[in-house]
């Protein structure tokens, strides 16, 4: 049995860790087939990997492995875990990268990888700061080929380690949210759901003293204006047409968003 493999990690793609840690895979899975979800994540934030992988694993195939390294407690006595979830694996660090995932505990089968276990494997002996290549490699390449089942890395897992991003907050008759990541295009992604806005007539976005309609499409205004908009992957983002939003509006991660519809007239505390 061979299967999809999806990276996703803080690597970048200075020297020469991404290609090692596929070389790594393929010694043990000549015959996996390796797909890079991304290396961009912001360095030493797992809820970011989270939040993508969460947006984008419903895209490939039923059975695919997803390996998240973003992994500042590597080397430590963090957990490492096997999720198995909606038909597909996910391979991670127990530090709040995935539980964005779930939406109840119901959701959750999930394993340990236990030191007494791993230590009876023919992997290599690994190193202290790069358990990419060293343990999610290889236990990755014996899933994929069918050596190994999640349910035999160790013992199960209740819960997991809370993420830091924390969902959305609707009260008052607005929504809060907060901008997750900035894609190449300087575009603000936020982690508001498009769900959230159902029945909503005329939703205005604000960040940073700033207001936006929420349009269509890019092109709905002209070069240079800003707008929101649903994207792609069903969140509200915060653009700039034919230009950068973060650079002009000189934002980021984690900076605060607020959503009103302005058809229905605000809630006034007695």
């Amino acid at each position: 049995m061979t299967r999809l493999i999806t990276l996703t990690t803080d690597f970048g793609h200075k020297g020469p860790f991404v290609a090692v840690m596929k070389g790594a895979i393929v010694q043990r899975a000549p015959d996996v087939r390796i797909i890079d979800l991304t290396h961009e994540i912001h360095v030493h934030w797992p809820a970011e990997a989270g939040f993508w992988l969460g947006k984008a694993y419903r895209y490939f195939p039923a059975g695919t492995i997803h390996i998240a390294v973003v992994d500042p407690g590597v080397g430590t006595e963090r957990d490492i875990i096997v999720v198995d979830f909606d038909g597909h694996i996910f391979v991670a660090p127990n530090n709040g990268l995935l539980p964005t995932m779930f939406e109840t505990a119901a959701d959750l089968k999930a394993w340990r990888l236990s030191e007494r276990w791993r230590a009876g494997r023919d992997w290599p002996q690994p190193s202290r700061t790069f358990h990419g290549r060293d343990i999610f490699a290889p236990l990755a390449a014996d899933l994929a080929t069918g050596a190994i089942r999640p349910a035999d890395i160790g013992p199960p897992v209740d819960e997991l380690i809370p993420s830091l991003l924390e969902d959305p907050l609707v009260a008052n008759g607005l929504i809060h949210g907060t901008v997750v990541t900035i894609d190449h295009f300087g575009n603000l992604i936020t982690n508001i759901d498009q769900r959230l806005l159902d029945g909503w007539v005329a939703p205005e976005v604000s960040v940073a003293g700033h207001h936006f309609d929420l349009r269509e499409t890019y092109g709905s205004t002209t070069p240079g204006d800003f707008l929101a908009l649903i994207n792609s992957f069903g969140v509200v983002e915060i653009a700039r047409a034919e230009g950068s939003a973060a650079d002009s509006l000189g934002l980021g991660r984690s900076a605060p968003v607020t959503i009103r519809d302005r058809a229905t007239p605000p809630i006034r505390k007695s």
